[in-house]
């Protein structure tokens, strides 16, 4: 099974989780004030955003280690691995 390895990696991820949960702290406030629908609908949109992004930073990260741990790349495979990850997460964000 893999995990991510790489400390600021998973410091990102960890990072994007937090700030969902405190997003999905305050909906929870929100319905417990009696805030309008339209305004909860609104941050649960900015929630599941806040996911998607997360899910697919994580998905990068994992898709990168397993490649640089098959390839074994030196400083100019490394840079064009990092390029075609970025273009892979840019065409993975427009598909949601």
């Amino acid at each position: 099974m893999t995990v991510l390895t790489d400390s600021q990696d998973r410091t990102d991820v960890l990072n994007r989780l937090r700030r969902a949960e405190g997003q999905i702290r305050g909906i929870h406030r929100m319905v417990e004030e009696g805030e309008s629908c339209l305004k909860i609908g609104q941050q649960f949109s900015a929630v599941r955003k806040a996911l998607d992004s997360t899910y697919l930073r994580m998905t990068v990260c994992f898709v990168e280690q397993e490649l640089q741990a098959r390839i074994n790349p030196d400083a100019t495979q490394k840079a064009d691995l990092d390029l075609m990850l970025k273009d892979m997460e840019t065409l993975l964000a427009r598909m949601g």
